[in-house]
């Protein structure tokens, strides 16, 4: 059975950082597309940052680039997103997805499909 567990939000300050993590098990990470989306209130969920399933390369939301770093540990099953200067429009729910084995949303074949429950980051001060 497919589980995504996210965890790692909190309140931090604007210009903090946070790391989120994704516990994955049931499939093994790397054969899968794989990503990390939010959902701010009042607003529709937008991805955020993804890894490519055909070659490994990451995708970066514009509004998250140069700030916001995607890893994932093949040996802990485990996906993370490293957030640095964070500001308050990051504010949101932030949802671990993988898509459906042979597809790669991240490169746009499919969607994702399996998804976490989420975990809320808050910045403010």
């Amino acid at each position: 059975q497919v589980q995504l567990v996210e965890s790692g939000g909190d309140l931090v300050q604007p210009g903090g950082s946070l790391r989120l993590s994704c516990a994955a098990s049931g499939f093994t990470l790397d054969d899968y597309a794989i990503g990390w989306f939010r959902q701010a209130p009042g607003k529709e969920r937008e991805e955020v940052s993804c890894f490519s399933s055909t070659d490994g390369s990451k995708y970066y939301a514009d509004s998250v680039k140069g700030r916001f770093r995607i890893s994932r540990d093949n040996a802990k099953n485990t996906l993370y997103l490293q957030m640095n200067s964070l500001k308050p429009d990051d504010t949101a729910v932030y949802y671990c997805a993988a898509g459906l084995h042979g597809t790669d949303y991240c490169s746009g074949y499919g969607h994702p499909f399996y998804w976490g429950k989420g975990t809320l980051v808050t910045v403010s001060s």
